[in-house]
């Protein structure tokens, strides 16, 4: 049996974080549409004490039975890595991710 996948954006520190905000919500609606997704995870990093800036601002992890459902959920997202390109303006990573343990 195939383990399950996940689908990571990491988000990094936007150049207008209000406006970044404004946008993410059709990032998740877009997200909620995709064949097969089966949870999706939505974090916000926490501030650093002293200040100074977080590896990263967001994260957004979708979760999907199997590779192939993945997959097949990636060709179809087109919409939602459009919005995220133009909103994410600190950039962000996308990767999938083979799920070993989920404790």
């Amino acid at each position: 049996m195939a383990n399950p996948t996940k689908i990571s954006f990491v988000y990094s520190n936007p150049e207008d974080p209000e406006a970044f905000e404004a946008a993410y919500g059709e990032q998740l609606t877009l997200a909620r549409k995709l064949p097969g997704l089966i949870r999706l995870q939505a974090s916000k990093v926490w501030p650093k004490e002293d200040g100074s800036e977080t590896p990263a601002y967001r994260l957004l992890d979708l979760y999907f039975e199997d590779y192939q459902a993945a997959s097949a959920a990636a060709s179809e997202a087109g919409p939602l890595v459009g919005a995220t390109l133009e909103h994410a303006t600190g950039g962000v990573v996308i990767a999938f991710a083979e799920i070993l343990e989920d404790a």
